[in-house]
């Protein structure tokens, strides 16, 4: 008896487990007789989620894009992604139409995770909070506003050279270069440069950026729950930022534009309603991660690939001798400086084609449409990528080839280039990553030439290309 109902019992919770897998399975195969974009949705729940990260951490991520377009279309493909059922829109044409269609057929969107690891973003909508964000940055990443902190960036990036490069024969690129762009933006943003703080933040934040998207499985060990704790542990040292900040803009010790920061508490909406602490901190907690992660790719890509392409780094290195030379032995860099270096931005732009520091972003459908001739469901995601055109031959010539020409004139065709998104959301710190990787491209190239340490080192993806090992390499003083 007591067999039988033991056996009874593991029959209802094998039920109970599984059947809301055997109903999804069953949905998804209905779902395949409607007009939906050819595709495959891949596992119950997890659907294709472990591919499609596990080809980035491969070092593969556009395998995942590609291989899809060759089999099922060109322009767009179902999938299942993150627990969620996704379409991928490719080429200029799904770019175009995704940038041009936002908050009308579509939003941004997000993953689950993010939400739990951010709690006010989900108090409001995905719009609302895009609009704010920009509205409230606009002051502060236009390039006319940023022009006041060229000299900053400069300042920062000669002394995190002084510290942590000079009279060293090798170092390790990726975390040196997570260390100043770090540094960059807790100054920028919170004026905040006490190197006990900064070290603080350091580890929890490289903690938070590699689990923000991930698979959301708040279990012990696993990269969700280790964001989750690492995102507690930043938030409560800011609130404490925030109360210090408050009462330093109360006695008018702190000025309302002196940062980012100080312009969040001093800013409120159209109804005269100021940022909650929490809302302010985690806007703070994003801005962080989107100031110094994605920079920081970027700059240690352009390290790598100036070290394998002598005669770039050449040309690079006269153009930025040729700024140095105009100016004073202590003057630093300013904005007429930045707009001199053409070249070596070609040469940053061609890095973040072939290595983009962002993959993609996520959209959600706002109402039933049709693309291409399929339906899309209210509620669908849907995905954009640059791996669906950074290196496709019909839009990049030779795509494997670094060339910085391809900057030149008027450049790539509308919306085939598209590192920083486009459009209303457009990243809008675009500008400012333009300033602190050139800032810090002038500075390096001009003190040091280097080698890589390891000549086949892999590039992995998660989320975002970083290389395998840090990318060691080997200093040496610059004779100029």
């Amino acid at each position: 008896m007591e067999q039988i109902s033991l056996s009874w019992l593991i029959t209802l919770v094998a039920l109970f487990l599984f059947l809301p897998l055997i109903l999804l399975s069953t949905r998804n195969k209905a779902n395949t007789s409607n007009n939906f974009p050819p595709g495959k949705t891949g596992w119950p729940i997890i659907g294709e989620s472990l591919e499609f990260l596990n080809t980035g951490r491969r070092g593969v991520p556009e395998k995942f894009i590609h291989d899809r377009m060759q089999k099922f279309s060109s322009h767009i493909f179902r999938t299942s992604l993150l627990g969620e059922p996704a379409a991928v829109l490719c080429g200029p044409t799904g770019n175009k139409f995704l940038y041009s269609n936002e908050n009308k057929l579509v939003q941004a969107w997000w993953p689950s995770s993010v939400y739990k690891i951010f709690p006010s973003t989900g108090q409001s909508s995905s719009s609302e909070e895009a609009i704010k964000m920009r509205k409230m940055l606009l002051s502060f990443f236009k390039p006319e506003a940023l022009q006041r902190y060229v000299e900053t960036m400069d300042t920062i990036a000669k002394q995190h050279l002084k510290n942590e490069w000079e009279n060293r024969k090798e170092v390790m690129v990726f975390p040196l270069s997570k260390g100043y762009t770090f540094a960059l933006a807790c100054k920028l943003f919170m004026s905040i440069d006490d190197p006990i703080q900064l070290a603080r933040f350091a580890d929890p934040f490289a903690i938070l950026a590699s689990g923000v998207i991930a698979i959301p499985i708040n279990l012990p060990g696993t990269s969700f729950n280790k964001a989750i704790k690492a995102s507690e542990l930043i938030r409560k040292d800011l609130h404490k930022i925030i109360k210090q900040r408050k009462i330093e803009l109360a006695e008018k010790r702190a000025s309302p534009m002196q940062d980012v920061l100080s312009h969040m508490l001093s800013t409120s909406d159209e109804n005269g309603t100021f940022m909650s602490e929490m809302d302010i901190a985690d806007k703070i907690l994003g801005l962080l991660i989107g100031g110094h992660d994605t920079a920081s790719a970027a700059i240690t890509f352009v390290m790598k690939f100036l070290a394998e392409l002598p005669h770039i780094y050449n040309d690079v290195h006269k153009e930025q001798m040729e700024i140095l030379k105009s100016k004073g032995s202590r003057e630093l860099l300013k904005w007429e400086d930045i707009q001199k270096m053409k070249y070596s931005w070609n040469v940053a732009c061609e890095v973040m084609r072939l290595a983009p520091p962002l993959q993609g972003g996520f959209r959600e459908a706002l109402a039933d449409f049709t693309y291409n001739g399929f339906s899309i469901p209210k509620g669908w995601k849907l995905y954009w990528s640059t791996n669906s055109t950074h290196k496709n031959s019909t839009y990049f010539p030779n795509p494997e080839n670094f060339d910085p020409s391809r900057y030149e004139g008027n450049g790539p065709a509308p919306y085939t280039y598209v590192p920083f998104g486009g459009g209303p959301r457009m990243c809008p710190g675009k500008e400012y990553a333009r300033l602190e990787i050139l800032v810090f491209m002038h500075n390096v190239v001009t003190k040091f030439k280097w080698e890589k340490i390891l000549p086949d080192e892999n590039i992995v993806v998660n989320p975002m290309p970083v290389p395998a090992k840090g990318l060691p390499i080997r200093l040496e003083p610059q004779v100029c």
